[in-house]
């Protein structure tokens, strides 16, 4: 009778694990539960105790943003259930495949058994939660609404996992094409182009100019080839600096923002997040002034924070949402009017959710004009690199074949 590696709960909720014969997997959950316990993996054997112990341990890496988006919804239909807080803890921790998030869950668990409140525990791992997730947990709390309040939590990250993974593909594109494009290039110039440059030089003569600058560049960068990656390794370094810095990250966020083809779709972004952030806050109950101080924290963009800040001290002085927006100059005519529109009439929540659609919306369009626009731009740049270098080389090999016609 094969042996069956097993992972269950007692009645008290605690997580038990052993070895019991049995002629299949059902007859060993059978006699599981006849002992009062509630089996939540059952594996036969070697391989498959293997694959338990590796499920308990769980996964390696950081903890992503659809790592979060899944224990969220997973945290909201357990305490919608009515199971006890620290029951909801641990089996999240049990179940969670990701190591950086169990350990931190089995984390939150023990200080909250030690009297410590959801928000004080999650408080104490900001890496993870962000201030965004820690409001809304408050929130919830002081509301008695935390199963409502993880559902729009949960609903949030996975737009904000959505633009993410649009804006990704947006840019990856163009990034692979041109690596592909600067390889090729790089290739040409440092192995092919300097067998024509030493026949020419048997040659003799005077080359037409593209030969001349190709087989320069072609000098240029195998000579010196070394220098290459320390400019870009350089120039990484540069800019990596400039964003640790507060003017820096500054210039950096405005040229995103200004920047051709790629500014309107990080503006789209940044209003969609600003907006969705604003409007899950505020349905929650989070008072105005701290929301607003939340989405300047969270907005990921200096440009966009300076504007909600102004924002946040002109409602301090009794004034209102739009006006400060309007002269920030960042945002949109349209959802500054919206959002003025909303305040009027007390239906700021319901206005902002709708920019938020809208705008999110207009990512998805500008994701797929992006992709179908630059995929011919870009492979009419690597038709016309790799065509100058070909021409280039053949035109001496013309002259040459012309010259010996007209003999």
């Amino acid at each position: 009778m094969p042996t069956f590696q097993y992972v269950a709960r007692n009645p008290r909720g605690q997580v038990v694990q052993g070895n019991l014969d049995g002629a299949n997997s059902s007859t060993v959950a059978r006699l599981l539960r006849d002992q009062g316990l509630l089996p939540t993996t059952i594996a036969q054997g070697g391989s498959g105790a293997a694959q338990v112990t590796r499920r308990q341990n769980g996964r390696g890496g950081r903890v992503k943003l659809e790592d979060m988006v899944i224990m969220t919804r997973q945290f909201a239909t357990m305490i919608r259930a009515g199971l006890p807080m620290i029951e909801v803890l641990n089996i999240l921790a049990e179940q969670t495949e990701k190591r950086a998030l169990k350990l931190i869950m089995k984390q939150i668990e023990r200080d909250v058994q030690t009297g410590s409140s959801l928000t004080e525990a999650i408080q104490k791992h900001p890496k993870t939660f962000s201030t965004f997730y820690q409001s809304m947990i408050m929130a919830g709390e002081a509301a008695g609404m935390l199963d409502t309040i993880l559902d729009q939590v949960a609903m949030y990250l996975e737009k904000v996992a959505s633009i993410q993974r649009k804006v990704k593909s947006a840019v990856m594109y163009p990034s692979v094409v041109s690596s592909v494009a600067i390889i090729i290039t790089v290739f040409l110039l440092v192995k092919v182009v300097p067998v024509f440059s030493q026949i020419f030089k048997d040659m003799g003569g005077q080359l037409p100019l593209p030969t001349r600058v190709t087989i320069f560049l072609s000098d240029l960068l195998k000579d010196h080839f070394i220098v290459v990656p320390i400019v870009v390794a350089g120039l990484v370094v540069i800019l990596w600096q400039m964003g640790r810095r507060p003017k820096g990250r500054r210039i950096l966020d405005q040229f995103k923002l200004k920047m051709p083809i790629f500014g309107p779709l990080f503006l789209k972004v940044s209003v969609a997040r600003f907006t969705r952030t604003l409007g899950t806050l505020i349905r929650s109950g989070v008072n105005i002034l701290n929301a607003l101080d939340i989405v300047a924290r969270t907005a990921g963009n200096v440009v966009i924070e300076e504007a909600i800040v102004k924002t946040r001290a002109s409602i301090q002085n009794g004034e209102s949402i739009a006006t400060p927006l309007h002269e920030s100059a960042v945002f949109p005519p349209m959802v500054v009017r919206m959002i003025d529109v909303g305040e009027r009439t007390g239906a700021l929540e319901s206005m902002l959710a709708k920019i938020a659609d809208f705008y999110e919306d207009q990512v998805d369009a500008a994701v797929s004009g992006l992709t179908s626009m630059i995929e011919p731009l870009l492979i009419v740049f690597l038709g016309l690199v790799v065509g100058f270098i070909v021409i280039s080389m053949f035109m001496p090999m013309f002259a040459m074949i012309s010259m010996v016609n007209n003999k």
